[in-house]
């Protein structure tokens, strides 16, 4: 089968990209938002094409996979066909509404034509979806390996765009976090986080959190696992697949119980919470107890292997794109 699917969020398109089909990769010579192509970064397998708006035109499509309410329009123009009509489709839903949850009416809710894939029930749950019809499809990673060694008594987080996102991210949360451990922040766009921070009515001490920016996948996992802890303090994201990615490292997790979070992380790998007092604990006890984070890293791991595994996740992606083609 061939499916056109935009390089849209990098770790969910090399978990979609595993799968049998050839890929089409829409890909523009600046690598803009439209057309990024594939990534440095991951390693993807060669049934990923790269394709040009131009080769678009007379490639054979099965299936569209959106995941943006513009790629409708880029679909007809660049193909020449009309998504859900001309050519089969789904939408992918990465992402919580942006306005009041609970009546943020989704930008396909009118039309029966195109269904939308959630990635979270809780995603499903929150937006209004109108006539649209709806599945979850739950996320899958590749798995990177049990790779936890916790030899620095600091907490791994990662965010991209800290600054900007604020409080969505949880970013305002990591003074008051960094009393319990020392913070490095990984993900792209951390410039101005440390400067921020230190505005804040209450500022870390010097060096209670870093900003660690932009490195590549492998080194990206390596330098997160020596970290004791992995800390989840977003407060309204989709379930992000950093966090799905520390479980499968072995990595123990203290998070917010925000969105899919509480769903994601059993007692038994980490603590989930919405008291930042309790959180604040739940760290320095972490940081104090190696062997714990330890245990709890190695049933976080068997979790998230168990319930965010790639085999399923590309054997529920099958059953959709066979039921639509």
């Amino acid at each position: 089968m061939n499916v056109l699917v935009w390089h849209v969020h990098g770790s969910w398109t090399t978990s979609f990209v595993q799968g049998g089909h050839d890929y089409l990769i829409p890909t523009v010579r600046d690598r803009g938002p439209w057309g990024v192509g594939r990534p440095a970064a991951w390693d993807w397998p060669a049934g990923a094409v790269e394709t040009s708006p131009e080769r678009l035109a007379e490639a054979d499509i099965d299936i569209v996979v959106l995941q943006r309410p513009e790629e409708l329009e880029l679909v007809e123009h660049w193909c020449g066909r009309r998504p859900g009509q001309d050519v089969a489709a789904v939408y992918v839903e990465h992402n919580t509404p942006r306005g009041p949850a609970a009546i943020s009416r989704h930008p396909l809710a009118d039309r029966d034509d195109i269904p939308i894939v959630h990635v979270t029930d809780f995603n499903q749950l929150m937006w209004d979806n109108g006539r649209a019809p709806t599945l979850v499809v739950p996320h899958g990673i590749v798995d990177p390996g049990e790779r936890y060694t916790g030899e620095l008594d600091r907490a791994a987080v990662v965010i991209n765009e800290p600054v900007r996102r604020w409080r969505v991210t949880g970013t305002d949360l990591l003074p008051g976090f960094s009393t319990a451990a020392g913070i490095d922040v990984f993900g792209m766009g951390l410039g101005g986080l440390v400067e921020r921070l230190a505005e804040t009515p209450d500022p870390p001490a010097e060096g209670a959190v870093r900003a660690i920016d932009d490195l590549p996948q492998r080194r990206l996992h390596d330098e997160m696992t020596r970290r004791r802890l992995y800390l989840h303090p977003m407060r309204w994201t989709s379930l992000g697949l950093s966090l799905l990615e520390a479980m499968q490292l072995g990595m123990p997790v203290v998070a917010l119980a925000c969105t899919e979070a509480s769903v994601a992380v059993p007692p038994e790998a980490g603590v989930v919470s919405t008291s930042v007092a309790r959180l604040h604990r739940a760290v320095a006890e972490l940081v104090a107890d190696p062997d714990r984070a330890s245990e709890m890293g190695r049933a976080a791991r068997k979790a998230a292997l168990a319930e965010y595994g790639l085999p399923a996740f590309l054997r529920r992606w099958d059953d959709v794109l066979g039921r639509l083609r």
